[in-house]
C-alpha cells in the first residue's frame, strides 16, 4: 500500500511540526464554517421535518424510516462515483462545490411541498447533493494536511459541523414560536445559510496542488483492480462503520421520541440542540485525542455511550431524560464520526483516498437505510422503546466485537 509522504500539500521540502489546531491550514477552517452554514440550513429543516411529515402530512413511522433510509443510502451510493471520479481528475473542489450547490438549490422546496413526494423528492436530490460532495471533501481534506493532524483536521471539521448543527434547530425553536408554530415560513429561512455555504466555499478554498507521483490512470477508473489495493485493516474499517451505522439509526427518532414523551411541537427540536451542542464540545478533543491515543478505545467508549443514550430514550417518561439521553448520543457521535474518517484516511492508498471515502460511506449508508427501516418497524409494532433497546443491542455487539478484537487491526 502507498502512503503519503511526509511533506506539505504544496509541496515544500521542510514542514514545521506542529500538533492541534495550529498545524491546520486555512482550507480546513473554511471547510469546517461551510459545513457549519450548510448544517444550520440542513438541521433547521430537519429539526421540523419529521413532525411536519407526521402531522401537517399524514406520513406513518414506517414511511419516515423509510423516506430517512432510502435518501442517505442515494447519497452513500453517489459518494463512490463522486469519491473516485476525484481521485480521477485529482480535482475535488469542483464537486465539493457541485454537491453543496444542488443542496441549497433544494431549500426552497421544502416550505413548498404539500404531499409526501415532493418532501421525498426534495430530500432525494438534497442527499444526491450531499453524495457529491461527501467523499471528495473529507478526501480533500487528508490531502491538505499531515497524517500526525488528520485526526484533529477530521475533527475541527466534524465539531463546526456540529455548531450549524444545534444553531439550526435553536434557530427552528425561535421561530416557531415568534412565527406560532408556523412551519412553512420556518422553513423559508433555511435558504440564507445555504448559500451562504455555498460562497465561502467557492471564495475561501482551493485544491492543493497535486502530488506528482499521483497521476491519472485511465485503466485505474473504477476497475475491480484498483479496489483490490485497498487492504484488510481498509476493509475492516468498512465492517465497522457500518456495524457503528446499524446501531445509529435516524436522528428523525429522537425529535419524534421528544414528541411522544409530550414536549410540545415548538419545542422539539430542542433535543437537537442537547445533542449538538455535547456533539461540538467534544468533536475536536476526540479527534485531536485519537492522533495521540488508541482509536480502538476511543471506539469502544463512544459505542458504551450509544449504549447509555438508548436505555435512557428508551426508558424514559419525561422530556428531561429524553435531553440527558440525547446529550450521551452527542457524545457518541464525538467518539465516532470523525475517528473513523481518521481511520478510512490512514488504513486507505493516497492515490484512492475519493474511493476509498466513497466505498465507505456507501456500507454506512446501506447501514443506516437497514437500521432506519428497522426503526420505523419496530416503533409501529411494539412502541418507541423497542427501537431505543434494539440500537442499544446493536451498540452492544459492537463494543464487544472491539473489545475482543486484538488490538493492532485498529491501531496501526
Amino acid at each position: 500500500m502507498s502512503t503519503r509522504r511526509p511533506t506539505d500539500p504544496n509541496n515544500a521540502e521542510t514542514v514545521p511540526v506542529k500538533t492541534g489546531y495550529r498545524a491546520l491550514p486555512s482550507g480546513i477552517w473554511a471547510l469546517g464554517f461551510v459545513s457549519m452554514f450548510m448544517d444550520i440550513s440542513s438541521e433547521l429543516v430537519h429539526s421540523l421535518l419529521p413532525i411536519f411529515m407526521t402531522t401537517v402530512l399524514g406520513a406513518s413511522m414506517v414511511t419516515v424510516g423509510l423516506v430517512e433510509g432510502v435518501v442517505e443510502a442515494t447519497a452513500s451510493v453517489t459518494k463512490v462515483f463522486s469519491g473516485a471520479i476525484s481521485d480521477y481528475f485529482r480535482k475535488r473542489k469542483f464537486l465539493v462545490v457541485f454537491g453543496y450547490g444542488l443542496s441549497a438549490l433544494t431549500k426552497p422546496m421544502f416550505p413548498l411541498a404539500t404531499t409526501m413526494w415532493w418532501v421525498f423528492s426534495a430530500r432525494f436530490i438534497d442527499r444526491i447533493g450531499k453524495g457529491i460532495r461527501g467523499a471528495p471533501r473529507d478526501a480533500l481534506i487528508g490531502d491538505m494536511v499531515l497524517a500526525h493532524t488528520r485526526g484533529a483536521a477530521y475533527g475541527l471539521r466534524q465539531s463546526l459541523d456540529s455548531v450549524g448543527a444545534f444553531v439550526g434547530p435553536l434557530l427552528a425553536v425561535l421561530l416557531m414560536l415568534w412565527l406560532n408554530n408556523d412551519i412553512k415560513t420556518v422553513l423559508w429561512v433555511a435558504v440564507v445559510p445555504a448559500w451562504l455555504a455555498v460562497m465561502v466555499l467557492t471564495l475561501a478554498v482551493r485544491d492543493p496542488k497535486p502530488d506528482a507521483q499521483l497521476v491519472s490512470d485511465p485503466k485505474r477508473f473504477l476497475s475491480m483492480r484498483i479496489v483490490k489495493k485497498l487492504t484488510l485493516r481498509y476493509w475492516l474499517v468498512v465492517a465497522l462503520g457500518a456495524v457503528f451505522t446499524l446501531a445509529r439509526f435516524s436522528e428523525a427518532f429522537l425529535i419524534l421520541r421528544a414528541q411522544d414523551v409530550g414536549l410540545s411541537l415548538a419545542y422539539t427540536p430542542v433535543i437537537l440542540i442537547v445533542m449538538n451542542v455535547v456533539y461540538s464540545l467534544f468533536a475536536y478533543p476526540a479527534g485531536n485525542a485519537s492522533d495521540r491515543f488508541s482509536p480502538r478505545l476511543l471506539l469502544i467508549f463512544g459505542l458504551c455511550m450509544l449504549v447509555l443514550a438508548d436505555i435512557l430514550l428508551a426508558m424514559s417518561g419525561s422530556p428531561w431524560l429524553i435531553f440527558l439521553g440525547a446529550a450521551f448520543w452527542g457524545l457518541h457521535m464525538a467518539f465516532s464520526q470523525g475517528l473513523l474518517l481518521k481511520l478510512v484516511a490512514d488504513t486507505a492508498p493516497a492515490e484512492l483516498l475519493g474511493t476509498a471515502f466513497g466505498i465507505f460511506n456507501l456500507a454506512s449508508g446501506l447501514a443506516l437505510l437497514l437500521a432506519s427501516v428497522i426503526a420505523g418497524s419496530l416503533w409501529n409494532s411494539w412502541g418507541a422503546p423497542a427501537t431505543f433497546i434494539a440500537g442499544a443491542c446493536f451498540a452492544a455487539i459492537a463494543a464487544l466485537g472491539l473489545i475482543f478484537y486484538r488490538q493492532g487491526q485498529f491501531d496501526g
